[in-house]
């Protein structure tokens, strides 16, 4: 890493860091263009930002990661389970489930996100963050372009916090942090000055770098705002427009004609024109001709692209003309749901892989033993679901030996199989001796009245 100069990150990636303040300006409402002239009238319907956050709350309705045992035994089962409470704990420490909120909106609107995975030196535990991916710089191979060989991380601090951390003061109010990562080696830079250079203590780039969706041979991803933003200009000015002209026709504007001086005429209730013989007057009816609805009906069709190009049909946001079964539902949804599968589909590699960065930390931090077990990616249905006909397909494909009473519960969301699991055995160990001491007590009475009962005369 002798070549790299921080300096360098200023010319790289110039084109993506673009893209990156445009989107982020189109989800912030800031969508006009050009400057505003004077007298126009510039109205911003944000719907934009209410696609991202719908797409976000679709996507992450239901996350969870299970860890498969290596094999049938006990104690690999039992490893699993404690495993999982590990990954559980790691979690709720680092705050996740907010976290992996916040981030996909962020990806989504971006188009890139990164997490970071390492341990903390003072509290020894494992710490999860969601860095700006405007400051996150790769290299990756030429023939693989998945795979990173070199990252660098750039970010701003205060000055007494540069004091605090590493005693230096910088020579301006900031300083410019950038952090160097490669399998075998880390670099740790401060305003252009090398502060720490030593081995990578954990044996691999603790970055995951992921796209929104991504295009055909390329790293980085493409944002969901990318085809509406034509839309979404359009729909404002079309909506600012239609504003403008009833604006108007609330305050007529008035026509005078073969009139040299118009200095006394004034539009208000009671008013009285004096005008010339051969003029004419009259108020300007800009409603006339059925002009408003052309542009209620333009504005109409610009609310359909602009779900038709996001995959966001309208029944997503709640709205139905009509009662629809599930199955109907679920084909209203459909571009919803391919979408939102697609995502997935890129979000399982990440979340599973993830959690094995934590689970080697601990391993090389904590001792703990991960060797054979899989990580494996659980997702939540998207659309609501029958609650009581999945509970009995799935009551019967237990029953039938199909499966698993925790892949049941996988399958119905359950966040905590295993601890579900052993209630359901205490609660029916507790019915059990219940049972058994009601029995016995029965049995016991019946035997008492049947000692108590008198003989009847002629029995033995």
């Amino acid at each position: 890493m002798d070549s790299f100069k921080p300096g360098d990150l200023a010319r790289r990636d110039s084109d993506r860091l673009r893209r990156y303040k445009e989107m982020l300006e189109i989800y912030q409402g800031k969508q006009w263009q050009g400057r505003e002239r004077p007298g126009e009238k510039r109205l911003t319907f944000n719907y934009a930002r209410v696609v991202i956050d719908k797409l976000t709350s679709y996507l992450m309705s239901g996350i969870k990661i299970v860890i498969d045992p290596a094999d049938d035994t006990p104690e690999a089962q039992a490893k699993a389970r404690r495993l999982e409470k590990v990954i559980q704990t790691v979690s709720e420490d680092n705050g996740l489930e907010q976290l992996d909120m916040e981030t996909e909106t962020d990806c989504a609107a971006l188009g890139d996100a990164c997490y970071k995975v390492v341990r903390d030196v003072e509290s020894g535990q494992v710490c999860v963050s969601a860095p700006d991916i405007q400051g996150i710089f790769v290299w990756s191979r030429g023939d693989e372009l998945s795979r990173v060989w070199r990252l660098a991380s750039r970010y701003a601090i205060e000055a007494d916090e540069a004091r605090a951390i590493y005693s230096i003061k910088p020579k301006g109010k900031t300083a410019t942090i950038v952090e160097l990562w490669t399998a075998q080696d880390f670099e740790l830079w401060l305003d252009d000055n090398l502060i720490d250079k030593k081995a990578n203590p954990y044996g691999f780039i603790p970055f995951l770098i992921f796209p929104n969706l991504r295009e055909p041979k390329q790293f980085w991803g493409i944002s969901d705002l990318e085809q509406i933003i034509e839309p979404q200009r359009e729909f404002n000015r079309a909506m600012s427009q239609l504003s403008r002209i009833l604006e108007l026709s609330g305050n007529p504007i008035a026509v005078l004609e073969n009139v040299e001086s118009s200095e006394d005429i004034a539009v208000r209730p009671g008013a009285v024109w004096n005008i010339p013989e051969d003029a004419k007057a009259y108020l300007l009816d800009l409603l006339q001709g059925g002009g408003v609805q052309l542009h209620i009906d333009y504005i109409t069709l610009l609310y359909r692209t602009l779900h038709d190009v996001s995959e966001s049909p309208r029944a997503a946001f709640g709205g139905t003309e009509k009662d629809l079964s599930g199955v109907a539902m679920e084909i209203e949804l459909q571009p919803l749901l391919q979408k939102v599968n697609r995502k997935r589909a890129i979000r399982t590699v990440v979340y599973a892989e993830r959690a094995r960065m934590i689970l080697r930390l601990l391993e090389k931090y904590g001792g703990e033993d991960i060797g054979g077990c899989r990580v494996r990616v659980v997702w939540g249905p998207v659309l609501p679901r029958d609650t009581a006909r999945i509970v009995a397909s799935e009551q019967v494909m237990v029953q039938g030996g199909i499966h698993s009473r925790r892949t049941a519960m996988d399958e119905l969301g359950i966040k905590d199989p295993e601890r579900e699991f052993q209630r359901w055995l205490e609660e029916r160990a507790m019915i059990l001796t219940m049972n058994r001491k009601l029995n016995a007590r029965t049995a016991r009475g019946a035997r008492e009245r049947e000692d108590e009962t008198p003989s009847q005369p002629g029995e033995d």
